[in-house]
């Protein structure tokens, strides 16, 4: 019976956390690939917002076909290629795109292509924190057709503030190392995120603290201590499971927030919803373990 709770209320928080509104998908996507976009900007100097940005709007932000079937995030078609190809509709019907084993090697051909190509040669002569050269440089070298590319591109890096990356001196290479990996077992990789200064993902049908352990390279124990689980629980669809000791409080946004309980959650989901230690909840609320949690009462999370 605990088991089929928790896993309703997993589903439950699952929905509410995805359908939180579209601009989600766009942070999500910003947290999954920043690091790799620093990353490519200090090997190949493009500008890490211009990655970003590029990769936002050519893959819609990682939901577009081109993205789910061939790792393919900036739309690049298959002149001059010899590697996996795509086909889709475009320009033309049924265009060749190029296909990737991994979202890095997307990244990592993107930045190739702009800093082997000769039309792109002279963005190259533009600081790297001029993002609005960059935008309309690509544009005037025929990246896209779309006549409002540039100002698209700088709509979405002033919009989620992406310039503050071109700043950036150094990367998380966790996350880095992670995408550089294709599959594991010959299953995709679960897509990571960071929050309260940790990571999480996102558990698939069939997921185990074991098989999670496998892709990530993080003792299966260890994994199950950081979310206050059982080392053998099959994990229900859509929890939440985090690689790092969750924190004692909430993140610092959250001061003065409190958290209103709604129906199938339990202090245990909204633990792990928030990436505190269950134990943490209780005593920022004055709470017994026995507390029996109510619809409607309110939490406090930092």
């Amino acid at each position: 019976m605990l088991g089929r709770l928790l896993s309703l209320s997993f589903i439950i928080f699952h929905l509410s956390f995805s359908t939180a509104g579209a601009q989600n998908a766009y942070t999500r996507y910003i947290e999954q690939y920043k690091d790799i976009a620093i990353e490519q900007m200090q090997k190949w100097k493009v500008p890490a917002s211009i990655t970003l940005a590029q990769g936002l709007l050519e893959s819609a932000a990682g939901q577009s076909t081109l993205a789910t079937q061939g790792n393919n995030h900036f739309g690049i078609k298959c002149h001059g290629w010899s590697g996996g190809t795509i086909y889709r509709d475009d320009d033309l019907r049924n265009e060749c795109f190029r296909a990737y084993s991994s979202a890095y090697d997307s990244f990592e051909d993107h930045s190739r292509f702009l800093a082997n190509g000769q039309r792109y040669r002279s963005l190259f002569s533009l600081r790297i924190t001029d993002y609005k050269g960059w935008a309309n440089g690509l544009k005037a070298a025929g990246y896209a057709t779309n006549p409002r590319y540039a100002q698209s591109l700088i709509d979405i890096i002033e919009r989620y503030g992406l310039d503050k990356y071109d700043k950036a001196s150094s990367y998380d290479k966790f996350m880095v190392d992670h995408a550089r990996e294709a599959s594991v077992n010959g299953q995709p990789l679960h897509p990571i995120y960071i929050y309260n200064k940790n990571y999480y993902l996102y558990a698939r049908r069939g997921d185990t603290f074991r098989s999670i352990a496998d892709e990530v390279g993080i003792s299966y124990r260890k994994l199950a201590r950081y979310n206050e689980r059982d080392k053998k629980d099959v994990l229900a669809e859509g929890e939440i499971v985090w690689l790092k000791k969750k924190q004692s409080k909430a993140p610092k946004d959250m001061k003065g927030k409190l958290h209103t309980i709604a129906a199938g959650e339990s202090m245990y989901t909204i633990a792990q919803r928030y990436g505190i230690r269950l134990k943490s909840l209780y005593k920022l609320n004055r709470l017994t373990p026995d507390y029996t949690i109510q619809v409607g009462d309110q939490l406090r999370l930092r």
